[in-house]
């Protein structure tokens, strides 16, 4: 019982993640989603159904899951976000050299993931 109620809760913890990372381009959104997914198979199957079910969470999980493939809009949207913010952070709020880098590096590697998966 304490094993259920811990993954639930890490799912639901994955999930606020998750919805966040919808609106912040460093916070992945769909591994976040697979490993709430993952807590909640394990945790409450009522809660899984729910979240695979959503209008609007469901489809990031069954593309990924079933196509590992995203959504043309979805990459778009994702790569300008995410560049949009890596350049601001870059130029207008990051002074440490080291710390762009590290930004470049990091936009770069999400990036080369986003492109490497299928599109539908």
């Amino acid at each position: 019982m304490m094993v259920k109620w811990f993954m639930a809760t890490v799912g639901t913890l994955a999930l606020a993640l998750g919805v966040v990372g919808v609106a912040v381009p460093l916070l992945p959104t769909t591994p976040f989603l697979l490993l709430a997914a993952a807590c909640y198979m394990r945790g409450s199957r009522r809660l899984y159904r729910w979240l695979v079910g959503h209008p609007w969470l469901g489809p990031f999980l069954r593309n990924y899951r079933e196509n590992r493939a995203i959504s043309l809009r979805t990459k778009v949207v994702a790569l300008a976000t995410l560049w949009a913010a890596v350049g601001y952070s870059s130029f207008m709020v990051v002074e440490s050299i080291l710390l762009r880098v590290v930004l470049l590096l990091v936009a770069i590697g999400v990036s080369l993931h986003l492109l490497t998966l299928r599109t539908l």
